[in-house]
């Protein structure tokens, strides 16, 4: 028994490098077909900056940037092999009835990630609006394009995975770990959890305006799922009546 459990583990820990290789083998080629086209994926993260010019302070930011700029694009482009490569990781503990939500989960966490990326790009343009006019005329703004790029992508990717959240939360549903409704008690708490999410992610000085339109779609994504969550809900197994005795 123990030398079995030990060759199980082993084997689950196999499964894992063989998905985390697939996984950065596209990454890695999606990253290098990116950085070809990183003066044009850059002039995408560049325009809600408007007429600001960015600035470079070292020889090698040009190149950082545009490694950063291709390995986003990367993360990106390959989102439905990871994404992928996660699902049928877990696809094993599924059972038979189960198995076959794994293609449209996939295609729904895709579609929910791109959503979330351009919900996110749609928002810059206020976001940069708002920082860049925070010290009106008094400050001469001059962004290092390599602080800018980090937040853009750091802001896209944060967006990306919050509109996850309510897939996850009917996969939790659909395996039983969660339930309705506990997911209905703690409502206040999620809405709580969603507003410091949004103010953490937009800018701290517009603390009301900026974070309520990032919160409202998530809000929405959150009652959504809570709705769907009652129709995939595991029902419960009847018990069997006790025999009577003579």
């Amino acid at each position: 028994m123990p030398e079995e459990k030990r060759l199980s583990v082993i084997e689950h820990l196999e499964e894992v490098r063989r998905r985390l290789i697939i996984s950065l083998i596209a990454i890695l080629v999606t990253t290098s077909l990116a950085y070809v086209f990183s003066d044009a994926i850059l002039y995408v993260l560049r325009a809600p900056a408007g007429d600001i010019r960015l600035q470079a302070f070292s020889p090698l930011d040009g190149f950082m940037i545009r490694f950063r700029v291709a390995l986003y694009g990367g993360i990106f482009f390959a989102a439905p092999v990871w994404i992928y490569q996660v699902v049928r990781f877990i696809e094993p503990g599924l059972l038979p009835h189960e198995k076959r939500f794994v293609i449209p989960g996939v295609a729904a966490m895709v579609v929910l990630f791109i959503m979330g990326n351009a919900f996110g790009y749609l928002m810059l343009q206020n976001m940069m609006d708002v920082l860049f006019t925070m010290f009106g005329s008094e400050l001469n703004y001059l962004p290092s394009a390599d602080h800018y790029i980090s937040f853009v992508v750091y802001f896209l990717i944060s967006t990306g995975i919050a509109f996850e959240v309510p897939l996850v939360l009917l996969i939790l549903v659909k395996f039983g770990i969660v339930s309705p409704e506990f997911l209905r008690k703690q409502r206040k708490v999620a809405w709580f959890l969603i507003f410091v999410f949004a103010e953490l992610i937009t800018p701290v000085a517009d603390p009301i305006v900026a974070p309520t339109v990032v919160m409202l779609p998530m809000i929405a994504l959150f009652e959504l799922a809570l709705f769907l969550a009652r129709f995939i809900a595991p029902k419960p197994v009847p018990q069997a009546l006790p025999r009577e005795t003579t």
